[in-house]
C-alpha cells in the first residue's frame, strides 16, 4: 500500500473530503468512505471482543479475522485493488462448518444475549450485517470484488455460531426468545 500515515491531524479534510489510497480525494459522505468506515468499526468491535475470556482457537480465529478486515478496508480504499482472498472466505466457511457441527439445533430464536462475550458477538454480527449493506450499496454503484462482500456476509453468520459457542463456553446456553405463537400453540 502507498504511503504510511506519519501525520494524524493533516487537517486536509476539514473541507469535507478524505483521501483514498488511490490519492483521488472523496466526499466522506460518499458510498465507499461509508463501507470502509463500517468495516473499521466491525474490526473495533471485535477488537472489544478480543479483551473477553475467550477460548484459544477463537481467540486466534479472531485475530485472524482483524487481520483480514484490514485487507479488506485496505481494498475498499483503493478501487479497482484487491487485497482480499477468496481463501479467506473459505476460511471462514470451514471456521463457521467447525464450530457449527458441536452446537445443538436450534428450536426457536434466539436473543442476543447470554455471558458478555457472547453479547459482544452478537453485536459484532450486526455490525458485519451493516457492513455488508454498505459494500453491497457501493457494489450498485461502482465494480468492486466479490470477496468483500461474500466474506462479510459469512462473518455475519460465523459470529452468530461464535456467540452461540462463547455462551456454551462455561455451561451456558442461549437465551431463547419466548415467542407468543409458538407458547399459545404448546397450549392448544
Amino acid at each position: 500500500m502507498g504511503n504510511r500515515l506519519t501525520q494524524i491531524a493533516t487537517r486536509t479534510g476539514d473541507n469535507g473530503t478524505t483521501g483514498l489510497g488511490d490519492n483521488q480525494r472523496v466526499s466522506k459522505n460518499s458510498l465507499r468512505v461509508h463501507a470502509m468506515g463500517e468495516v473499521d468499526e466491525l474490526n473495533s468491535h471485535i477488537g472489544v471482543l478480543l479483551c473477553e475470556e475467550l477460548p484459544a482457537e477463537v481467540r486466534a480465529l479472531l485475530v485472524e479475522i482483524q487481520h483480514q478486515l484490514f485487507n479488506l478496508g485496505g481494498e475498499l480504499s483503493i478501487p479497482g485493488f484487491e487485497l482480499l482472498k477468496g481463501e479467506a472466505v473459505l476460511a471462514l466457511d470451514e471456521a463457521l462448518a467447525k464450530h457449527n457441527e458441536q452446537l445443538p439445533r436450534l428450536q426457536e430464536f434466539i436473543l442476543p444475549a447470554g455471558s458478555r462475550a457472547a453479547a459482544l458477538a452478537h453485536v459484532c454480527r450486526t455490525v458485519a450485517r451493516r457492513a455488508e449493506r454498505a459494500v453491497v450499496a457501493l457494489g450498485n454503484e461502482e465494480a468492486i470484488k466479490e470477496a468483500p462482500r461474500q466474506y462479510l456476509n459469512r462473518l455475519s453468520d460465523l459470529m452468530f455460531v461464535l456467540a452461540r459457542v462463547l455462551n456454551r463456553m462455561n455451561g451456558g446456553d442461549d437465551v431463547y426468545w419466548k415467542s407468543e405463537r409458538l407458547k399459545d400453540a404448546a397450549a392448544d
